[in-house]
């Protein structure tokens, strides 16, 4: 079983809470996804998911909201 777990993920593009929004909701639309939070200050995202989400599910969901996924941590 997965259980639950946080993932940081760095993001550029984002510059007012418009993009916050917008990549929350991107977040949010993933299976798996259970909450998501964005840091306009970090340039980051904090996402809690229940089951394994990989780089390239993120960095898609992201660049298709126009914005670019630096790292997942």
């Amino acid at each position: 079983m997965f259980g639950s777990k946080k993932q940081t993920l760095i993001i550029e593009g984002m510059m007012c809470k418009h993009c916050a929004a917008h990549v929350e909701e991107a977040l949010l639309k993933l299976t798996g996804v259970k909450s998501a939070k964005v840091d306009l200050d970090k340039k980051s995202a904090t996402v809690k998911v229940d089951q394994e989400i990989s780089k390239e599910t993120y960095d898609k969901a992201i660049s298709d909201a126009g914005y670019k996924l630096v790292e997942v941590a």
